[in-house]
């Protein structure tokens, strides 16, 4: 299994802006955003709740349409197409990991990693992407059965099954506690490493984008350059 992309620009935002709602209710998510991530790279995403993380990585997914500006993906503009056309572009290379796995509380752990293959029209092994991830004696486990620490690595094994070129994890270990966040942690780092993927980590936990030699902070809505936490 090889995820390996060449180098180059994989996604772009220019004088992104998200805005909800009007008159009173307008809430400025995102204002005029310029962001660059290349093929392979590692990028904390640091800001404090509120800041626009969330909404950066949905609009990087394609999953938001920006209000104004626009966002492209190796090169297709974003913005320009309609839901369907969107979603195959994400099954073409973008994965999310949440805060929360989000798996499919009936189905077993290979069930959420071989359901997340077949629709994305990927070949991998649910079996193998499993065990990849330390968990191959939890195959028939359901995600009620799973320790929080366990069902990420599910979600992890899912996310690797769509072969993403970008990875997008929004706050990964913000419901586990911080020994169990840490070993996730290392363990997507082990996987960027293996496969090459870029790697989008939105956190609010200064230890977590200490990770992550480029670090973009966001201050409500608006990037305020890059940070070091050293």
């Amino acid at each position: 299994m090889s995820m390996t992309t060449a180098g180059g620009e994989l996604a772009v935002c220019r004088e992104v802006s998200v805005v909800h709602g009007s008159g009173e209710t307008r809430v400025v998510a995102l204002r005029e955003v310029d962001l660059r991530l290349r093929a392979g790279e590692r990028v904390g995403l640091w800001g404090r709740s509120g800041s626009g993380k969330t909404t950066l990585l949905h609009v990087l997914g394609g999953l938001v349409t920006p209000t104004g500006g626009e966002v492209t993906w190796r090169g297709e503009r974003l913005s320009s197409l309609d839901a369907a056309a969107r979603g195959r572009t994400r099954s073409r290379g973008i994965a999310y990991v949440f805060q929360g796995a989000n798996l499919l509380p009936t189905f077993t752990a290979y069930e959420n990693v071989a359901f997340a293959a077949h629709v994305s029209g990927s070949a991998e092994s649910a079996g193998e992407l499993l065990e990849l991830v330390g968990l191959a004696a939890k195959l028939d486990a359901l995600p009620a059965e799973l320790s929080g620490g366990e069902a990420q690595r599910v979600a992890l094994a899912r996310a690797l099954a769509q072969r993403p070129s970008m990875l997008l994890c929004d706050e990964p270990t913000g419901h586990l506690d911080s020994d169990t966040g840490t070993r996730v942690l290392d363990l997507i780092d082990a996987l960027q490493r293996r496969f090459g993927f870029a790697q989008i980590t939105a956190t609010h936990d200064p230890d977590v984008a200490a990770r992550f030699e480029r670090v973009i902070a966001l201050h409500d809505g608006s990037i305020g350059g890059e940070e070091r936490f050293t």
